[in-house]
């Protein structure tokens, strides 16, 4: 099993809140710019503008909260190792069934 290391890490939740935050301004931006070019557009390119500014919100959102897909893969710990029981832990205080614990509190 290969190590974690500090390079396979994802991204703090500061990094990926920053990296939302420019992807939604960004796209905030070029719906103000649709609604400015709606002003001075005419015929098929208002509409354009205008479909622009229309959609791009919902657009930006969902990019915006889109996460983000890391390429390197997280080795986590390794798995829980089963011990097989032997002779020598065999008849610890561990193996004690439900009637033996009965069985010594009846026992006076």
């Amino acid at each position: 099993m290969k190590k974690a290391s500090i390079t396979t890490l994802g991204m703090t939740p500061e990094e990926e809140r920053h990296r939302r935050v420019v992807k939604y301004s960004v796209a905030m931006s070029i719906r103000m710019i649709c609604i400015v070019l709606m002003l001075f557009a005419q015929g098929w390119w208002l509409l354009v503008c205008a479909i622009g500014a229309i959609v791009l919100p919902y657009i930006a959102v969902t990019i915006a909260n889109t996460p983000v897909r890391s390429r390197a893969v997280v080795q986590g710990p390794g798995g829980v190792m089963v011990v097989p029981s032997t002779a020598e832990n065999a008849g610890g205080p561990d193996d004690r069934t439900y009637d033996d614990d009965r069985q010594n509190r009846e026992t006076p």
